[in-house]
Formats: C-alpha cells, structure tokens, sequence
C-alpha cells in the first residue's frame, strides 16, 4: 500500500489538540453551503472564529483532489459530536447535496481512506467508513456523496489490497 500524498499546511491549533487513543472508524463530511474549492487553511480560520482551537477535520481532499492535513493524524477531532475521541474526519471541499464531487476527489478519497485502513488494522466497510450523517442528524456529507460511498468503500479496499 502506497502513502498517498499529504500536503503538510503546518496550522497553529489554540490551547493544542489531544492525541487520541484509539481509531476505529473514518467519518466522511462536505463543507456544505458552498461548493468553492476550501482549503484546510480556510477551514481552519472559520473553526477559530468560532472558538474552537482549530480545524476539526483530520484531512481536507480539494477539487483538484489534492489532500492536505488539517489536525495531526493522530489526535483527536471535533467533526462528529459523540464519535470524535476514536475516529478520523475527512472533508472533501464541496457540497454535494446537488452537486458531485469531482473525479480526482473521489480517487483520492479512496487512496486516503484505503491507506488509513491499513494503517489502522480495519477494512472499508460501512462499519469502518461512514457519512457524519450516520451518526447524527444532519445532511453531511449530501446526497450525492453520500450514495456514493460504496463506491468509495470500494475503490479503497481494491486500493488497500493492491
């Protein structure tokens, strides 16, 4: 299994980030509410400005579907209430409630997830890989995304075992 390419953006988290014990599943998020190409760094600004110590995501893949790190990898989240202390958020920069995440977001989605499976010692099942939506109430990741994720599950594991 081959590392997929991570752009390191350096982000100055306030009063720091926890690591976390334990990973037991990759929780899939959009931006929602507008379909720009976001960055982490942007990101990262809107989650300050709210009072929190930083980007709550783990990995944010851009239309172009480069990825680039948001919180360290292994430190706990803030993108899913309830499910933070033992999972990793990705974001991929979008909405996709009508709209489809590009082609390069989607393989890159999948080298990210297949690569954190492996690492993590779990398959990409729906167990493992899941919508914010499946935990709680909300839109997040939009339709469109979301009924792509077997897809995606897919793609990961035929990457996972290449």
């Amino acid at each position: 299994m081959e590392t997929p390419n991570i752009v390191e953006t350096y982000l100055n988290f306030r009063n720091g980030v926890q690591e976390r014990g334990a990973t037991n599943r990759i929780v899939i998020h959009h931006v929602g509410g507008t379909n720009r190409d976001v960055s982490a760094q942007e990101i990262h600004e809107w989650h300050q400005n709210q009072g929190w110590s930083g980007i709550g995501y783990h990995f944010v893949i851009r239309k172009d579907g480069t990825i680039e790190r948001g919180r360290p990898q292994d430190t706990i989240g803030a993108h899913a209430y309830g499910y933070n202390s033992d999972s990793i958020g990705i974001n991929v920069a979008g909405t996709f409630d009508t709209e489809a995440p590009t082609t390069e977001q989607i393989e890159s989605l999948s080298m990210l997830i297949a690569y954190l499976c492996d690492t993590y010692g779990f398959i990409a099942d729906a167990e493992h890989v899941c919508a914010h939506r499946d935990l709680m109430e909300t839109d997040c990741c939009g339709d469109v995304l979301y009924n792509m994720l077997d897809v995606v599950r897919g793609k990961a594991e035929f990457y996972r075992v290449e």
